[in-house]
């Protein structure tokens, strides 16, 4: 073959060479995010989590009540739902829970743009709540300031006179999933604040992180309804309902059972031992000094109210002994002046019923409230 022809032939073949190297690069990439968009729709979603929590708990209360615990298990969802959203914003693609927290690359959040834009035909209004969960959870993860000029960018000027009803229902969903309380720093900065002082705001371990105290209230909730004491199964029966398992990762708690049992023990919010003369030898825990000194039961019976769209009354007994152990601290601290707290009684007619899991039995009707049932008849 003639030199020029071997020429030509060869700058052909090299750049069909090159050509079919960019292809494969572009096809490369293409599976690469098909394969992290599967992933993503394989993974179990908050919502159908908290979905599938509802679902499993009897209701035998009115259609209303009932309609309202459905609403609260939606807005649930969804501050859970913004967290996964704020933790793959923050963290993409699938790594541990100390790399996510000790992760130091800092990134452009979607949270971040100036300004929101509307798209036509949708519920604006009802989705206001959904972006400021999501600016706050991510704020929150990567430990940034929450500046209010932000978040009126976010909801736009036409729902700025709307600014604190969006934000107190972005706050509520987030308090009754994570607890943790949105305070008010000054007129332009908040801040989301644990409601127990666990390590690095209730993120437990250093670095970034969603917070962990939730889960937390939730035991100590539990240990509190099943007499100040709770069996190692029946703590994992409760939180197989919220589809957290031992030995599984959680997106949020990483390793349940090592959080539980490890690093809640060693911070002494929980205390974990074993039952006297069992064989197998089985385990329970109890509230930690921590715990005891940082929370009350009052306190964790009104966060599981509120997480239940209901009120303390409605568990007599249990609302009883939260009552009395606030007698006592205030008597321990020589508290003077006021009286004894007044002991509020809610006729069982308008009570919240079967609203924990199976799990917590329900208590029937108060005596005292049907003698004044009768005496409203009167």
């Amino acid at each position: 073959m003639p030199r020029r022809h071997k020429s030509k032939f060869k700058a052909h073949e090299r750049r069909r060479q090159a050509k079919g190297e960019a292809q494969g690069c572009e096809d490369a990439q293409a599976d690469a995010q098909a394969k992290a968009a599967a992933e993503a729709e394989s993974t179990p979603s908050s919502a159908a989590q908290c979905e599938d929590t509802t679902q499993s708990v009897p209701t035998t209360g009115s259609s209303g009540a009932s309609q309202r615990r459905r609403r609260r298990a939606r807005a649930a969802a969804a501050a859970a739902a913004a967290a996964a959203a704020a933790t793959s914003a923050a963290v993409p693609g699938p790594k541990s829970d100390e790399e996510s927290n000790n992760q130091d690359e800092e990134r452009v959040s979607p949270y971040e743009a100036p300004f929101y834009v509307e798209r036509p035909g949708e519920d604006s209004l009802s989705r206001k709540p959904g972006l400021l969960e999501q600016y706050l959870l991510y704020k929150y993860k990567m430990k940034q300031p929450i500046l209010k000029e932000d978040m009126l960018k976010i909801i736009g000027p036409n729902y700025e006179e709307r600014f604190p009803e969006i934000l107190k229902k972005a706050a509520e969903r987030i308090e009754i999933v994570f607890a943790v309380d949105l305070q008010e720093i000054d007129s332009t900065r908040y801040d989301l604040v644990s409601k127990l002082k666990l390590p690095n705001n209730g993120r437990v371990r250093a670095g970034r992180g969603l917070p962990k105290t939730g889960l937390l209230m939730n035991i100590l909730g539990m240990i509190f309804m099943k007499g100040n004491c709770a069996a190692e199964e029946d703590i994992w029966k409760f939180l197989g309902l919220m589809r957290v398992y031992p030995g599984r990762k959680h997106f949020i708690y990483g390793e349940p059972r090592k959080l539980i049992t490890k690093d809640l023990v060693r911070l002494q919010y929980l205390e974990y031992r074993q039952v006297a003369n069992s064989d197998p030898p089985r385990h329970e825990f109890l509230w930690g000094p921590n715990a005891l000194a940082e929370t009350t039961k009052m306190k964790v019976l009104q966060f599981l109210s509120k997480v239940n769209d209901t009120i303390p009354t409605a568990f007599p007994s249990y609302y009883e002994e939260a009552l009395r152990e606030e007698e006592e601290r205030a008597q321990a601290r020589g508290a003077t002046g006021g009286g004894p707290t007044a002991r509020v009684l809610i006729p069982s007619s308008v009570m919240a019923r079967s609203i924990f899991p199976p799990l917590l039995r329900p208590e029937g009707s108060n005596p005292r409230d049907k003698i004044i049932q009768r005496r409203s008849k009167n």
